[in-house]
């Protein structure tokens, strides 16, 4: 288990000083910040870097805002609590690393690992890429889905050269972060959907009716992941009904405010996921 390195730690920051990222010092073995007003502080300046590190094997804090990244957080559970949301429980989701697969393919998009990139501490992943222009983007939690979070503007992340509970976060491909993929940050900046508007639902047989319901029941921010899962389930069944359920399905997830065309397109998505498994 690693011990405490400041000379990697100092390094760390230094190499992140170098890139024009904006650094400031966390507690030694803690992600928390060493000093107030951490954002307005932070700095590339390596003879305050060098000065600051000489003092305590300080771990290293990236402000994302200052240095504008939005660096996107592929955590892992933290424990036997932390089990799968329903929407998210389908074959080969173990973390966040899986949910952003799944988004690519619902998106039809390459997954977007070509760019600086940080394993965590405790197994996570974090990627960088550059903050797009003209859009303050702010930090979210689970926006994007089960354990997929960001840091942009007012955030920050832990940078690699830091050790946390005796665990390394170490910097594993070096790669000049490309901008921020579109349809992630079309996904951050989403409006919120309108006040739902109540349509006549086709009817799903009774089969489909419990998949319905868990679609008309979906918060903000779920709907989409509530759709998907119940059409795998209703692709997954097969047979003549399933064409039909997930038609009402669509309908349903329009109905409490998911737009029509994203609707139809994450329906098409499992129908494509579940004809490609067999």
């Amino acid at each position: 288990m690693p011990q405490h390195d400041p000379d990697g730690q100092l390094r760390g920051a230094l190499d992140a000083a170098a890139r024009g990222w904006h650094v400031f010092p966390l507690l030694p073995d803690s992600k928390r910040p060493a000093i107030r007003s951490w954002e307005v502080r932070a700095t590339t300046d390596p003879h305050r870097i060098r000065r600051c590190w000489g003092t305590a094997p300080y771990n290293v804090g990236l402000a994302t805002g200052p240095s504008h990244l939005v660096v996107v957080d592929l955590d892992t559970p933290k424990g036997e609590d932390d089990a799968l949301p329903e929407a998210w429980a389908m074959p080969g989701i173990a973390d966040g690393t899986d949910v952003l697969a799944v988004l690519c393919e619902r998106y039809g998009q390459p997954y977007p690992g070509d760019t600086f990139t940080v394993r965590t501490g405790r197994g996570g992943t974090h990627l960088y890429f550059a903050a797009p222009g003209g859009t303050e983007l702010r930090n979210t939690g689970g926006k994007l889905g089960w354990k997929v979070d960001t840091r942009a503007a007012g955030g920050y992340v832990v940078a690699a050269g830091s050790i946390v509970d005796g665990r390394r976060y170490e910097t594993t491909r070096v790669s000049p972060p490309p901008a921020l993929p579109d349809w992630l940050g079309s996904l951050l900046t989403v409006s919120p959907a309108p006040p739902p508007v109540r349509i006549p639902l086709r009817r799903p047989g009774r089969r489909g009716l419990g998949l319905v319901k868990l679609v008309l029941a979906a918060g903000a921010g779920e709907r989409n992941n509530r759709l998907y899962w119940a059409a795998l389930r209703a692709y997954e069944n097969g047979g003549q009904e399933a064409d039909g359920i997930a038609a009402a399905l669509v309908e349903a997830a329009v109905s409490v405010g998911l737009p029509e065309s994203e609707a139809r397109a994450t329906a098409a998505s499992a129908e494509r996921r579940i004809r490609s498994s067999r």
